[in-house]
């Protein structure tokens, strides 16, 4: 087995060394004389720059997979704010929705105390309603504190929807026309025809055909389509000229001897958050 001689291994690298430098001493002599690249030089040159792009490709990767999970982030971050921004845009469209609602509501209401002029009237706000008595009863934020009483009545944007059925304090209960309870809420009407007025009793409502009924007619009047529907304040029960609705049809009753009269209501009931209770005519002791 040969020994390991240290000697002849440094005399080797240093004549590797000084090959090395002679050749690009000449080399750099060379270019600076003819201004032009060996291909030695081209031959190292190309060497380093593969080297170097074999190294540096990795690192280049791994930069730029770093840069892609932040712009994801980055991203995720952006799409939860303007989900956020979503959401609170949803929520002041509903609100603004909300607002023009009762603005027209508020405004129809006013236009209808306008044409009330020969009454005195309060105006409450809806506070309660039943899902199981939708069709019956409302409650109002006006008692008998703010001078309500039992049997107002009540209208609500275009016309008569019902009657102050009780009274607390600072609350009632309005009875809808709308409602089953055939022995209270009845309004004595007047229907113009083209003959004259026809008087009668509002004593029902047709759910199927969502219409007032109207039955006790006196008289012999010819009664048409959209002839209009009015209180008549007969009975001292209620003031007249309130707004009821127009007539749908008329139709004889269940046994021939009297008509039916059905009359579209003037104010839809289901869509009520302001009303107006007529308190007495002006004038009236």
């Amino acid at each position: 087995m040969k020994k390991f001689n240290p000697n002849k291994n440094i005399i080797i690298t240093l004549i590797i060394v000084i090959i090395i430098v002679t050749v690009l001493s000449i080399t750099m002599a060379r270019r600076a004389v003819e201004q032009k690249t060996s291909f030695v030089q081209v031959v190292v040159n190309d060497t380093v720059a593969t080297v170097d792009k074999a190294l540096y490709t990795p690192v280049r990767w791994f930069e730029n997979g770093v840069g892609s999970i932040q712009d994801l982030f980055v991203t995720y971050q952006e799409n939860e704010r303007l989900k956020g921004k979503i959401d609170n845009y949803d929520e002041v469209v509903q609100q603004n929705e909300s607002q023009k609602r009762e603005i027209s509501n508020l405004k129809e209401e006013l236009d209808l105390n306008e044409t009330l002029t020969n009454y005195e009237k309060k105006a409450a706000n809806v506070i309660s309603r039943s899902p199981d008595s939708w069709q019956d009863i409302i409650v109002v934020d006006q008692g008998s504190k703010e001078g309500i009483s039992d049997n107002m009545a009540v209208m609500a944007k275009n016309g008569l929807i019902g009657r102050v059925l009780e009274v607390s304090a600072h609350s009632s209960k309005v009875e809808l026309l709308t409602s089953d309870n055939q022995t209270s809420n009845h309004f004595p009407v007047r229907i113009t025809t083209e003959k004259g007025d026809a008087f009668g009793l509002l004593k029902g409502y047709d759910r199927r055909n969502q219409a007032l009924i109207v039955e006790e007619l006196t008289g012999e009047k010819d009664i048409k389509k959209d002839d209009t529907v009015q209180t008549s304040g007969l009975g001292g029960n209620s003031p007249s000229d309130l707004n009821v609705g127009k007539v749908i049809e008329a139709e004889p009753d269940d046994f021939g001897l009297d008509r039916k009269v059905y009359v579209q209501p003037a104010a839809d009931v289901n869509d009520v958050s302001v009303v107006t209770i007529i308190e007495r005519t002006v004038g009236e002791d």
